[in-house]
């Protein structure tokens, strides 16, 4: 056996191995929530159950139109996911071209980050109304600071002395970003939408709350208001699905490019 074989072997044994653990950690979870419940460790009305959210769910598929709730949601997610990309992307990029308008505005980013985006989530009503614009908004204003500032320290970092020479032999900063900084921060873009895709789905959720009729966010107000907190923690246990699996999608697109360039 090579040694090329021997890394392959071993590199698939590693991740059996991790998949495997994680599957124990939530059966093991699910086993002890279950029991817990059952016999009056914990109290199943405030607490549900696995077997008491499987329930929850035929009945949310059956009388509440869950798929349309999910739909919704992921539409929101998805939608506010693009603008946060393509307005990041816009917007680093336009802080790496001009120095000026980075030193200008990056307090402002700083501080814009730091704010609680709960806080503005009844702003957006007053301003937008009730529907769909102000969740996406709230989606959007959840992930859209941190994902400027990252991408623009990536690309401000990115490797001067490659910088350097183009400068040195005539290049434009056009060509600098185009040859150097864009293609050496494809990995730090893919693992900052990775971020940004929870943080949508985060914001949307905060928007749900307070402006939807329709979405996982309103069932979860719904349930909590009229205290079926089966339907609330069903309706948890639905948003983490979708938000493993969004991260599952962006991390499988990271895997392709590193096996297609690396």
């Amino acid at each position: 056996m090579t040694l090329q074989e021997q890394y392959i072997r071993k590199h698939k044994r590693y991740h059996r191995m991790i998949s495997l653990a994680r599957l124990c950690i939530i059966v093991i979870f699910l086993l002890v929530w279950e029991i817990s419940a059952n016999t009056g460790l914990i109290d199943p009305f405030f607490f549900s159950s696995p077997s008491r959210v499987c329930k929850s769910l035929v009945t949310l598929y059956r009388d509440y139109n869950l798929p349309a709730h999910i739909g919704i949601t992921l539409l929101e997610t998805i939608l506010s996911f693009l603008l946060v990309f393509g307005i990041s992307m816009a917007a680093a990029t336009l802080l790496w071209y001009s120095a000026k308008v980075s030193a200008v505005l990056e307090p402002y980013l700083v501080v814009l980050n730091s704010l609680p985006k709960s806080a503005l989530a009844p702003l957006f009503i007053v301003w937008l109304g009730t529907g769909i614009k102000t969740i996406i908004v709230a989606g959007i204003s959840v992930a859209i600071f941190g994902a400027v500032i990252n991408l623009y320290t990536g690309f401000s970092l990115t490797e001067p002395e490659k910088c350097m020479l183009i400068t040195t032999l005539g290049g434009s900063r056009k060509q600098i970003f185009h040859k150097v900084v864009l293609p050496s921060n494809i990995l730090l873009i893919l693992s900052t939408m990775k971020v940004n895709i929870g943080l949508s789905l985060v914001g949307v959720i905060i928007g749900e709350f307070l402006a939807a009729k329709q979405g996982l966010g309103y069932l979860i107000i719904y349930g909590s208001q009229t205290f079926k907190m089966s339907m609330v923690i069903t309706s948890i246990v639905i948003l983490c699905v979708i938000a493993m699996l969004l991260y599952l999608g962006l991390q499988l697109t990271e895997h392709w490019y590193k096996k297609k360039v690396l």
